[in-house]
């Protein structure tokens, strides 16, 4: 990660300027992907202003901080920003949780739940035969091709006794 260190009304030292890149790589703990820190820190009379702001995939985040002391400033803006980037990717963590346990259903249920296989084979037939055939087989529904169209149908009952075709459509280009 790259860290961009900015002072106003002070002069940084070696060891700040090392504690200060320490307290700002450990962000890196909750991305690998930071593209880059930028620290500010400033001097107002007797206040020291600790400013982070990192720039995580997706997101910028931006902490800061006022203390008597320059180090205990830093430690504040560390912990700040810290606590905002954990909050951030469990923000994350349970949006692709929430995606997984959408897309598959039949997952969530477990082995209490297995969809039946049923295997028909496909005759040309027009609409009143399959219909006969349905009905003399004793089944819910019945898959046939249309000799007309040559397409697969299903034929079915619905709830209120009368029959339904589902016929297959190409799907209109936007």
């Amino acid at each position: 990660m790259e860290i961009q260190v900015t002072a106003k009304h002070l002069k940084v030292s070696p060891a700040l300027s090392d504690y200060l890149r320490e307290k700002m790589e450990k962000a890196q703990k909750y991305f690998d992907h930071i593209v880059w820190g930028q620290a500010i820190l400033s001097v107002e009379k007797r206040s020291h202003n600790a400013e982070f702001v990192i720039h995580a995939p997706g997101q910028t985040v931006r902490s800061l901080a006022t203390a008597a002391d320059l180090y205990a400033a830093i430690d504040l803006a560390s912990d700040k920003i810290d606590a905002q980037l954990k909050k951030y990717k469990e923000r994350l963590k349970e949006r692709y949780k929430a995606r997984e346990q959408a897309a598959s259903p039949l997952e969530e249920a477990g082995s209490a739940i297995q969809p039946a296989v049923i295997k028909q084979p496909v005759e040309p037939m027009t609409a009143d035969e399959a219909a006969a055939e349905m009905e003399s087989m004793g089944q819910e529904f019945r898959l046939y091709q249309d000799k007309t169209s040559h397409q697969i149908h299903v034929i079915f009952r619905r709830g209120d006794d009368t029959l339904a075709i589902i016929q297959p459509v190409k799907k209109l280009g936007r």
